[in-house]
């Protein structure tokens, strides 16, 4: 008889987890999808679009805070069936890293650019007036921008950019390609969504006719009207009425080539910014430490359209190549 190559698996031995999260639409409250049957066996380093992978996560904990209750029938009463009262789950993590999108995640509420400032502009504990924005030409791609010579001359290798529209009195979310921010009232600010976008990126060379950026704009080829300014850094704010809100995608690798997926489509930061200090010593004689950003988030239901059930995770699992299922 001929042998098989069939194995009954054991449990998955994986080391560490990867994330990664995507945009929600905000004023449609449409999450972006994963599809495990069609997506799942993705290169973990280069996820399918608009999936960003944020590395390697530590401390990763989901929790489910859904409740049921019996219904009761018959005297006397007794449990018939079981109802679902409530519906929720909670996901924590810590980041091993300081990014844009890591610090939003990682905040309650707005995560602002800091726009480099204009000659002269008074202090504002989230960035003083804005120098002059600048307009790419015609031609400008998701990595080249294109300038005039002197506009060129205002940026540097290795500095930030934010690129946006202008802030014209709408109200609402405001943000490209993800909302940064939610307007209540019409605001004076012309730079105000430049200030909040996650339109940015890394200015690799500067050269007379624009700029190279180090990494697509995630925005992509900019959008007429869009401008160019100057980041020097980021900020947020403890407070605020605004929430964070991304779809995230949790993986881990088994041994055997085995994958978990933890897919939550609405994903909205739970608490105000925090940080974790790490000696980086046992004892921590260098007085030295990392400091990590823990993230905090409280999942949101949809409606799956399979069944008009209400959902808040999908758990999926790909088993190894010939594993007993």
């Amino acid at each position: 008889m001929m042998a098989n190559n069939w194995f009954s698996a054991p449990a998955p031995v994986a080391r560490r987890i990867r994330g990664y999260f995507a945009p929600v639409n905000r004023a449609a409250q449409t999450p972006t999808l994963f599809d495990p049957a069609e997506q799942g066996g993705f290169n973990l380093d280069a996820p399918p679009a608009p999936w960003i992978s944020l590395g390697w996560i530590e401390d990763f904990s989901r929790k489910a805070t859904s409740k049921s209750s019996p219904l009761l029938t018959g005297i006397p009463a007794a449990p018939l069936e079981q109802v679902r009262e409530t519906l929720g789950a909670q996901v924590s993590l810590q980041f091993l890293s300081w990014t844009k999108l890591t610090m939003a995640l990682a905040t309650g509420s707005q995560h602002m650019n800091l726009l480099a400032t204009a000659s002269g502009a008074a202090p504002s504990a989230d960035g003083a007036q804005a120098a002059t924005a600048v307009s790419p030409q015609t031609g400008s791609t998701a990595t080249s921008i294109l300038l005039t010579s002197a506009d060129a001359a205002r940026f540097t290798p290795g500095s930030m950019v934010a690129l946006d529209v202008d802030y014209t009195g709408q109200t609402g979310f405001v943000g490209t390609p993800v909302a940064g921010a939610f307007v209540r009232q019409a605001l004076t600010d012309v730079d105000y969504i430049r200030r909040v976008t996650f339109n940015v990126a890394l200015v690799s060379q500067v050269s007379q006719t624009g700029l190279t950026l180090a990494e697509p704009l995630p925005g992509g080829t900019p959008a007429l009207g869009a401008k160019l300014q100057a980041a020097t850094g980021f900020v947020d704010r403890e407070g605020g009425s605004f929430y964070q809100e991304w779809s995230g995608l949790f993986v881990l690798q088994g041994s055997q080539g085995e994958r978990i997926f933890y897919h939550y489509p609405r994903l909205q930061t739970a608490i105000g910014a925090e940080e974790s200090l790490i000696p980086l010593d046992a004892k921590n004689k260098s007085g030295q430490s990392k400091v990590f950003l823990n993230g905090h988030f409280l999942a949101l239901p949809v409606t799956d359209p399979l069944d008009g059930e209400r959902v808040v995770c999908y758990r999926s699992f790909l088993p190894a190549t010939n594993a007993l299922v």
